[in-house]
């Protein structure tokens, strides 16, 4: 019995080989886009790894300067005479021609073993690495990149993240202009016993305990988490395929469950053979969508690192590595899904009783309880949004609000249809007329799942549209306020810097300097600029909030700027005071705009940057001209000083990199718009499909009664379209509720800033254009089977019994 059972189970799917392909293929998409997402996130957050365990920070404590700046090669002298067993680094950033690269220099001699990224003291490679003009040990990727710039010898090294070169720290020395300079010591685990004090010994030092997970880790988890959302944004509409392709295979397989019971297999049996057959089905696609997201996600890694280079600094390889977390995730995720779409159909089946009527249900009235409890459902979670609204803080609360913003949505979205097409029903004058309304109401519940999963699409489409749209708006005003000077300068060393100064002095109206040190305020990582006393700030800054004459306090040292970042995450206000690097404090006197920062900024004037970190580097400066002198200067500069060009960029060179690094941030979110909405598309295609054959009862009395098939096929297309019409219009509250809270409460807690909302009727003219374009698409085929079924094929209805 157990083999006919699952003979005459799979029986079902051979005979209906489409409603197969598009419960696989959703569930393969729906896996495809999750694992996608997770192979991104793994590699991403691997090369995290790799940077916070770099010459073993995670795992041993460090001395550093409490202002954050470098320290003079003498404290290392005086600590290791002190009894202190300690290392020297220096780190810093570089441009090799057109490649910019993290440079570490190491003591390989004093290095602890936990530190020891490569073991360059082997053999014959202690003597190359410490004289001149020394080595440079880079990841493969890396390395590749240096093939063709003029860089000391480079060697592979495959524990090194990709943008970092490892060196001998005299050699880091000369490269970073920083003669007798180190950034930080690294402390052996285990200091022997009497050493002098710190405080005694080093004063200006610090200890910093280690951290198994990195700034640029905590930096970058909005945007994985943001990630992580969308990726199961698109499984949960990937799943209602899967839902609703199960649901209807077991309303068709009715006759046939009760067969087997009358012919004694029990339903416990039975359920496991229906659970088996799902899992044999989650597994097969399971592979298939895991292959899939890892191809998915190769087209999409370029992009998401180029977007974390650019926004965090972080160097993600534009490669994946075959994980087998990834493998067993996606797996495990596809098993899950498919268990909790078939849970109701499996749950149904075993208190089916055993004569329970063999004809499939009307859908209609079958689901009139299952809709008042769906009704219900989606009214505790949106009154769930409400007090998570209210209520909720963090970024987690977010979320969870966007959750329940959706999925109330989608719940609601059946109740709301079937009252528009009861009132249409109402209005309709015709017999016609009102059987295609009454028609229309007693599809939904088969449709109503499709429509669910497109109503989410649509709405995270108008939703994520209105978000990134606002931000491309606020963004490109606010560049224009900060970036107002007509060039900008880097000098490559500080005496070229004084020489570029000297020389710009009789030819520009204005030599602002760009000077800044990295440092800790309020227990996160911040940079602190000095600015001028200058027009340009006064007349252009994007300041939020301030006191009166704030630039004439910051101009005598009076106060300091913050960026909103800071303001919020740290509860600042004007007044209040910040403790900056190097112990001294500053009154808060205004907050500024600062949109695409991860990190804390202040501001202070330029003399009192001077006076609290004195060797503060002095190499970048913005220009003020004439805009038509502007390229000439630039070119004079090139030629007098020979400066490459990106070391001489003028205002529109910086907006275009600017905007540039703006797409490449949010392609990745467009890209999963768009998969997303075509997952949605390919759920109604599925459902409209499977339906087409199971109202052959519903259409043949009204052939029967003289309407041609044509007119019937073309009253199941528009029957489509109005039904994506409606769940667009019911998407449009639901996207822009989902765009405020996305800017007002996500983007808050994830970046520490707030855009103000615009809204963009032509984007969802075109979102519309296009929903009813894939609603179009999806009807039409079984309107075009029914345009061409025999009318024979439709009197073969009335031969059995219904």
């Amino acid at each position: 019995m157990v083999w006919t059972g699952l003979t005459a189970l799979l029986s079902h799917w051979r005979r209906r080989p489409v409603q197969l392909a598009m419960l696989l293929l959703g569930l393969s998409l729906a896996t495809a886009l999750w694992s996608a997402v997770q192979a991104i996130n793994g590699e991403a957050r691997a090369s995290y790894d790799r940077a916070a365990a770099i010459l073993g920070q995670d795992r041993l404590a460090q001395l550093v300067r409490e202002d954050g700046a470098r320290m003079d090669q003498q404290e290392f002298v005086r600590l290791r005479r002190a009894g202190w067993l300690a290392s020297p680094v220096i780190e810093g950033e570089m441009r090799f021609g057109d490649v910019r690269l993290r440079v570490l220099g190491i003591d390989p001699l004093t290095l602890p073993p936990q530190a020891q990224q490569v073991d360059v003291a082997v053999g014959d490679e202690l003597l190359p690495f410490i004289t001149a003009p020394g080595v440079l040990y880079a990841a493969p990727e890396t390395a590749t990149r240096l093939t063709e710039q003029a860089t000391p010898p480079v060697r592979v090294a495959e524990g090194l993240p990709p943008g970092t070169v490892l060196t001998d720290i005299g050699q880091a020395q000369v490269l970073l202009g920083a003669k007798d300079k180190i950034s930080r010591l690294l402390l052996w685990p285990d200091q022997p016993i009497g050493r002098a004090p710190l405080e005694v010994t080093a004063p200006g030092l610090t200890l910093r305990e280690p951290s198994e997970t990195g700034d640029l880790a905590r930096l970058t988890d909005s945007f994985h988490l943001n990630l992580t959302a969308f990726g199961f944004l698109a499984f949960a509409v990937g799943l209602f395929i899967v839902h609703s392709a199960i649901g209807l295979a077991f309303e068709q397989r009715r006759p046939v469950f009760r067969t087997l019971r009358a012919l004694g297999l029990p339903a416990r049996v039975l359920v496991l053979l229906l659970i088996a057959e799902l899992l044999t089905f989650a597994l097969l696609a399971g592979l298939v969508g895991v292959a899939l997201g890892y191809v998915v996600a190769s087209a999409l890694l370029p992009d998401v690192a180029a977007t974390l280079r650019g926004l965090y600094g972080a160097d993600v390889p534009g490669t994946l590595l075959i994980r087998p977390a990834v493998w067993a995730a996606g797996l495990a995720i596809a098993v899950i899904g498919t268990l909790v779409a078939a849970a109701q159909s499996l749950w149904r089946l075993w208190h089916l009783p055993l004569l329970a009527a063999a004809q499939p249900r009307a859908w209609a009235r079958a689901s009139e309880r299952a809709l008042r409890a769906q009704g219900v459902a989606a009214m505790v979670l949106l009154l769930t949004a409400a007090g998570i609204a209210h209520f909720g803080s963090g970024l987690e609360a977010g979320f969870a609000l966007l959750a329940a913003l959706l999925l109330g949505a989608a719940l609601a979205l059946p109740l709301v249809l079937t009252g528009i097409l009861h009132l249409g029903g109402r209005l309709a004058r015709g017999p016609l007329a009102e059987w295609f309304w009454a028609d229309t109401r007693q599809q939904l519940p088969g449709l109503s799942l499709a429509l669910m999963a497109l109503l989410l699409a649509l709405a995270v489409n108008v939703g994520v549209s209105t978000m990134v749209s606002s931000f491309r708006l606020t963004f490109t005003g606010w560049l224009d306020q900060r970036l107002a000077s007509e060039l900008y300068v880097t000098a490559r060393t500080e005496a070229e810097a004084t020489a570029i100064r000297d020389w710009l002095a009789q030819r520009s109206d204005a030599v602002l300097p760009i000077w800044s040190i990295e440092g800790r305020v309020a227990g996160q990582p911040a940079a602190i600029y000095g600015v001028a006393d200058h027009a340009t700030y006064r007349d252009n800054w994007p300041i939020l909030s301030a006191v009166p004459e704030v630039w004439d306090r910051i101009a005598t040292g009076d106060g300091a700027l913050i960026n909103e970042q800071l303001a919020r995450r740290q509860e600042l206000g004007l007044g209040d005071q910040i403790t900056l690097p190097g112990g001294w404090r500053a009154s808060i006197v205004g907050v500024y705009a600062d949109y695409g920062n991860p990190i804390g900024q202040v501001i202070i004037g330029i003399d009192t940057l001077l006076q609290h970190y004195s060797d503060v580097s002095r190499l970048r400066y913005a220009i003020r001209i004439a805009p038509g002198k502007a390229e000439a200067l630039a070119a004079g500069l090139r030629a007098e000083f020979g400066l490459p060009a990106q070391n001489v960029i003028d205002q529109a060179g910086i907006k275009v990199f600017s905007l540039k690094v703006f797409e490449r941030t949010f392609r990745v979110t467009a890209a999963l718009n768009v998969l997303t909405l075509g997952v949605a598309g390919l759920a109604m295609f599925a459902s409209l499909m499977t339906l087409s054959g199971m109202r052959l009862p519903q259409l043949a009395p009204v052939c029967a009664m003289g309407l041609p098939r044509r007119h019937l096929a073309w009253l199941e297309l528009w029957r489509g379209l109005l039904l994506a019409g409606l769940t667009m219009l019911a998407a449009l509250p639901v996207g822009i509720g989902l765009a405020f809270v996305l800017l007002a409460v996500v983007n808050v807690e994830a970046f520490g800033w707030r855009l103000p909302m615009h809204l963009f009727p032509g984007d969802w003219a075109r979102l519309a254009a296009l929903a009813l374009l894939a609603a179009g698409l999806a009807a039409a085929a079984p309107a075009w089977r029914l345009a061409r079924l025999s009318p024979s094929d439709l009197l073969k209805v009335f031969a059995h019994e219904r």
